[in-house]
């Protein structure tokens, strides 16, 4: 049996926990997968890597509405995925070999690992780990629809659809969310015939209703989607593969080269016998934390046992992992002036194409939370503006939601050409609880940049002015 100061299960935004303070302490750091965690192998940085050549080769279409001939000749599949992995896969090697070989304080487990108990840890391998604290940053996986040839050679998930040897002539898609319409763009705008395929009426449909009906229409004239369809199964002949579907109890069959399945993550907790510790567990399987980061059994926090990450929270992003890791970092060090994670305005962008950017409540939500009477909302097209008029832009939108008597976000949400940049200030306000009046007319905004239309959306929800406004 081996004793730690500390145990960390999983080596992505967990891995920022060893620090300084470790130094003379040890410290196991247990992973099976590829070191590093989702973020950096298989989700934000190499899909970006991809989402930005796709923007490129997308403009080639939206510069010949405005007169200018552009070309694009296709992709050059091999070579960015060498770009891309060749510098991930260094990454992740060097940080492996990091821990592994040159911290005499730390040892990696390159194996599964399950609770023996709320302080022993058994490996796959059969070693028994102690530690007076233990960290659960497992991440998460892609979730799988149990239907039939789910497995078959040609299916792929996020964590390996990245990694195909040639570009797919067809491709099937399957899901409405973020990870299904990021992979759309991408593979449609680099030459693929791309099908996004959603068992209900709506892309993206957890987002605001007003941005998922946009963002469905605007898809829609860019690659193939199919709604309200509902997988039955996979079939391969040869090196066809045929995805069976259901719509309106009529059957449905479409061809591809390459099915891609994004339905969906999953905490990677179902493997850590965390449920016969008793540990409080959501619905989608993520561990229920404290403010402090601490594993709560019946309610309660369980003594030296923290959570991070996927495995830990309901939002499965990277920014939301790494300030837990911050907060988790002080804790672990300081416990006796533990600090509590602050949660609020937590942002999100999809980056498809448009782009999706939002942070607080939808007008359902809104409305369901403040009363009818409560809520102000507009919608402000991106064609309202003179960046918008030079851009020819008529599907982007800012859509803003604000307390008619206290003037306060209550949430923002923008479709459209780099939302995930024009949506900070918006986070900024709600984080820091400026009034939209305030925001509106206090600082200068720079005309006409594109951030205009972020301006007119504040002036545009009329909350009503109060003595001392700015004018």
């Amino acid at each position: 049996m081996a004793h730690y100061d500390l145990a960390i299960i999983g080596s992505g935004s967990g891995n920022s926990l060893i620090t300084e303070h470790w130094d003379g302490r040890k410290v196991a750091i247990i992973d099976a997968g590829t070191f590093g965690g989702t973020c950096l192998n298989v989700g934000c940085i190499p899909t970006k890597m991809f989402v930005y050549p796709a923007q490129l080769a997308a403009s080639a279409a939206e510069a010949k509405s405005l007169g200018v001939s552009m070309t694009f000749d296709g992709a050059d599949w091999a070579a960015m995925r060498e770009r891309i992995f060749g510098r991930i896969d260094a990454i992740s090697e060097a940080g492996k070999n990091y821990r592994a070989n040159e911290l005499e304080n730390v040892t990696l487990y390159t194996e599964h690992v399950r609770f023996a108990s709320r302080n022993e840890l058994l490996t796959a391998s059969g070693q028994s780990i102690t530690a007076d604290r233990i960290v659960i940053a497992a991440g998460s996986r892609p979730a799988l629809p149990q239907v039939p040839g789910i497995d078959l050679p040609g299916v792929h998930t996020s964590d390996t659809v990245m990694r195909l040897d040639q570009l797919p002539k067809r491709l099937v898609i399957l899901g409405g969310g973020y990870i299904a319409s990021e992979f759309a763009a991408v593979f449609s705008a680099l030459g693929s015939e791309v099908t996004q395929v959603n068992r209900s009426g709506a892309l993206m449909r957890r987002q605001d209703a007003d941005i998922s009906a946009a963002f469905t229409q605007a898809a829609s004239k860019r690659w193939g989607v199919e709604l309200n369809a509902a997988l039955q199964g996979i079939d391969k002949e040869g090196d066809v593969l045929t995805v069976r579907l259901e719509r309106d109890g009529d059957p449905l069959e479409l061809e591809a080269d390459v099915v891609l399945v994004a339905t969906g993550r999953t905490p990677n907790t179902d493997g850590l016998g965390v449920t016969e510790l008793g540990f409080d567990l959501r619905a989608d399987g993520s561990l229920v934390v404290d403010e402090y980061q601490r594993i709560l059994a019946a309610g309660e926090p369980v003594e030296g046992i923290f959570g991070l990450g996927d495995a830990a929270n309901t939002e499965q992003l990277k920014h939301v992992a790494n300030r837990e890791a911050r907060v988790l970092i002080h804790n672990l060090e300081n416990p006796e002036d533990m600090r509590p994670m602050d949660r609020r305005a937590v942002p999100a962008a999809v980056f498809s194409n448009p782009q999706i950017a939002y942070v607080g409540a939808t007008e359902a939500q809104a409305r369901a939370e403040h009363g009818d009477d409560a809520v102000l909302s507009v919608i402000q097209p991106y064609g309202s503006t003179a960046y918008g008029w030079a851009m020819e832009d008529s599907e982007g939108i800012v859509k803003l939601l604000a307390h008619k008597d206290t003037g306060l976000l209550l949430g923002a949400h923008i479709m459209g050409h780099e939302a995930s940049l024009l949506i900070q200030p918006l986070i900024q306000a709600m984080y820091s609880e400026l009034d939209v009046n305030a925001m509106a007319r206090g600082p200068f905004w720079i005309h006409p940049a594109l951030s205009e239309v972020v301006e007119n959306a504040l002036l545009g929800l009329g909350v009503p002015a109060r003595a001392g406004d700015p004018l």
